[in-house]
């Protein structure tokens, strides 16, 4: 039997992606589903651009507001997950629309994971602590010794992903890279049509970014951490405090940031954030690639879906 159809619609933030996938669902049995590892928080909703009640009702989004900004989310609860809700979806007669840019949610999806050792809550706990009193960069002098290849693609400050190369390492006295050569492909039973926004022009993509910041603060992000920190027990370990806008006002509220220079260093963070987004993207194969600053990005989307339904 042929696997049912699915949609996969990803780019780098600000790239258009949400306004593109509200077009396919105007126009076709979709429904969508958030590829989004900030999304998944609730009360998280200013500076993870979540779409608001009126929006959410007229399209309703599967995978957000799963977990409290205290909680955790791996790759893998989100593969199980998506993989559920997709097939729910098929089950009522509709495609399965999938839209965010969290590349390693995609790269789950698409390719399966690896079997990796569950967390050590205790030994996460420990390398906080080491991290606490020497920093990261030291961390990843560490990692750099004992797994090379893992530690050349991380930044020094890399805290969340340093983190976990080390736990997989004195867990197990492997490397990262170890597990994933013996990753054995899962095969998505879908007949998934990967959709890849890139803007072609850089700058136009910048500004862009500039705007959506400068709203979020508008709109009032600041309030919402103050809220959040009020609401939840939070460090700014957690990976909800990680998410881009949110560290950058965690650290003005703790005084560490001047509050003067909270906009350029939050507009300087997302334009990082969506370069390892390009990088990733770059790195994909079997995608349509789709410039969404063209001056008709749908009808092109649209023709290639139409395609891909057919086939």
């Amino acid at each position: 039997m042929r696997h049912p159809p699915a949609i996969l619609l990803i780019g780098p933030t600000a790239s258009g992606k949400t306004a593109l996938a509200f077009e396919l669902a105007t126009r076709l049995p979709c429904d969508i589903v958030s590829v989004d590892s900030a999304q998944v928080f609730r009360d998280m909703d200013i500076g993870t651009a979540k779409p608001d009640a009126e929006t959410l009702a007229r399209f309703p989004h599967r995978l957000i507001d799963l977990i409290t900004p205290e909680e955790r989310y791996s790759a893998a609860q989100f593969r199980a997950d998506a993989l559920r809700e997709m097939a729910a979806i098929t089950a009522a007669g509709r495609i399965p629309l999938l839209v965010g840019g969290t590349m390693l949610y995609v790269k789950a999806l698409r390719d399966g994971l690896a079997d990796l050792p569950q967390a050590d809550a205790a030994l996460r706990g420990q390398i906080d602590a080491e991290a606490e009193a020497r920093g990261w960069p030291a961390l990843h002098a560490e990692l750099a010794r004992l797994d090379p290849d893992t530690a050349a693609r991380l930044k020094p400050t890399d805290a969340q992903r340093i983190q976990r190369a080390v736990e997989v390492l004195r867990l197990t006295g492997r490397t990262l890279g170890s597990f994933f050569a013996e990753q054995k492909d899962s095969i998505l039973p879908f007949r998934l049509l990967t959709l890849a926004l890139v803007p072609a022009d850089r700058g136009e993509l910048h500004r862009r970014i500039e705007q959506r910041f400068d709203a979020m603060l508008a709109a009032g992000l600041v309030d919402e951490v103050v809220m959040l920190r009020q609401k939840y027990r939070l460090d700014a370990g957690l990976p909800s405090m990680r998410c881009v806008g949110y560290r950058q006002v965690w650290e003005m509220l703790e005084g560490q940031l001047p509050q003067a220079e909270l906009r350029n260093r939050g507009i300087f963070a997302t334009r990082q954030f969506a370069k390892r987004q390009l990088t990733w993207l770059r790195s994909m194969e079997d995608m349509k690639i789709i410039d969404p600053l063209a001056s008709d990005p749908t009808s092109s989307t649209l023709a290639a879906v139409d395609a891909h339904l057919s086939m």
